[in-house]
């Protein structure tokens, strides 16, 4: 086998977020505030195109704490609810994410066949601990940690430099979106895109 370590993105290829719009739409109007739930969802929307080109802020948990408050503020101004106090309201404590079908099974198969797994995703710092919530006790590198976003290869070099892959066209890089396949050519990666599982399959065939 020629490859040496395997780094998983994480949101839409290792894990997934059950749709918060009904847990939003609750916390709206036990604040007096109704809304259906596609405005929430198109508030939500706001927030993520908000959050995400944001997400390597989140490097500590003072900046962290101020990104979420904002992530919050921009939520409720997308929902008309702009008077609610974001560091009141409960925004992250609505999300719930969750593996991908048989996410932590191919994992193990990966590891088991002497592979080295690292998860690299433009996320805050708070992934680790999401993934441990999840079951999974994996090397996390955040683009909060890189202090960029990927397409930027930083984030990988670092997990590469982390792993112990000195030669990077011996890791492969598992992704769903173009930054994961431009940001790992970029640092001398293989790509295969998602589903996790197919990729897998490729990998140990």
């Amino acid at each position: 086998m020629d490859v040496e370590a395997v780094t998983i993105d994480a949101f839409g290829t290792l894990v997934t977020l059950r749709d918060p719009a009904p847990a939003l739409q609750r916390a709206l109007e036990a604040r007096g505030v109704a809304r259906s739930v596609d405005e929430v969802r198109h508030a939500f929307g706001a927030e993520v195109a908000y959050y995400v080109p944001r997400s390597h802020e989140g490097r500590d948990e003072a900046a962290l704490a101020l990104l979420r408050r904002d992530c919050a503020a921009v939520f409720l101004d997308a929902a008309g609810a702009g008077a609610l106090d974001p560091d009141e309201f409960p925004f992250v404590a609505s999300l719930a994410f969750e593996l991908v079908p048989n996410g932590r099974a191919v994992c193990d198969d990966l590891a088991q066949a002497g592979l080295k797994l690292a998860v690299v995703s433009n996320w805050d710092i708070s992934l680790a601990d999401y993934l441990r919530g999840l079951g999974l006790d994996l090397p996390v590198i955040t683009s909060a940690e890189a202090g960029a976003a990927k397409p930027d290869p930083a984030v990988f070099r670092l997990a590469l430099s982390r792993l112990g892959v000195n030669e990077p066209a011996r890791a492969v890089h598992v992704g769903d979106s173009d930054a994961d396949a431009e940001g790992a050519a970029a640092a001398g990666l293989r790509f295969e895109p998602a589903p996790l599982a197919d990729a897998a399959r490729k990998i140990l065939a």
